[in-house]
């Protein structure tokens, strides 16, 4: 917070610009303050360097790039219980635009910053009508991964990924360059975003897709 004290009123027009999302009548305003308060923390992310789908998919390692993508697809944030009250963290409904909604076992399960906001923008990425909404892959009965948020078994549900471009493997994307080149972040912020990446990038299930992430991070 430093850093955002003495840019000050530099920063301030990019932040009300780029994170204009409009909250539900539910939601807290403790909920609504950490949302913008993770927010703010992603825009002072400052990168060296991006990977070769980092840049395709969202630009450099910049936190001003990840707020406007970000707000290119999201303007609405709500509550639900998103059909799945054990298990859901969050999720899209695309007959309704530009909304996210996140569930108890986002509000109510302590995970780091970082994971927050991995899974918005994980939510972000199914709001793109014209890219299918990245539906996920039924992960395989054999599939020995547990959901790093709630424990839950992964096997035989639609918790994985068949493309290096859907939700599960674009958030790995981004948390893996974060933790690699950003610049301006904490060790934990880094520390945070590489065991996230990681576990994301296991819900990569074609091997194709897999081998593509597995050079992106050897980059």
């Amino acid at each position: 917070m430093r850093l955002l004290s003495f840019l000050g009123l530099m920063l301030l027009p990019l932040y009300a610009n780029a994170m204009d999302l409009q909250f539900d009548a539910e939601v807290s305003p403790g909920l609504r303050d950490q949302v913008l308060g993770d927010f703010r923390s992603i825009e002072l992310i400052s990168g060296e360097r991006a990977s070769s789908l980092h840049q395709e998919i969202f630009g450099p390692v910049s936190g001003s790039t990840y707020l406007r993508w970000f707000s290119d697809r999201v303007s609405y944030f709500g509550l639900s219980d998103c059909g799945s009250p054990s298990s859901a963290v969050a999720c899209v409904d695309p007959q309704v635009k530009r909304k996210i909604w996140v569930t108890k076992n986002y509000t109510e399960i302590n995970h780091p910053q970082i994971a927050r906001v991995m899974t918005l923008f994980h939510e972000a990425r199914h709001t793109e009508d014209q890219n299918g909404n990245w539906p996920h892959a039924l992960c395989s009965i054999f599939f020995g991964e547990k959901s790093i948020w709630t424990g839950q078994s992964l096997r035989l549900h639609a918790a994985c990924d068949r493309t290096p471009y859907g939700s599960y493997a674009s958030a790995a994307v981004m948390l893996h360059n974060i933790s690699k080149f950003c610049t301006e972040c904490s060790s934990k912020l880094r520390q945070d975003a590489d065991l996230y990446s990681r576990d994301q990038a296991k819900r990569v299930s074609r091997r194709k897709a897999r081998l593509r992430i597995r050079d992106d991070f050897q980059e």
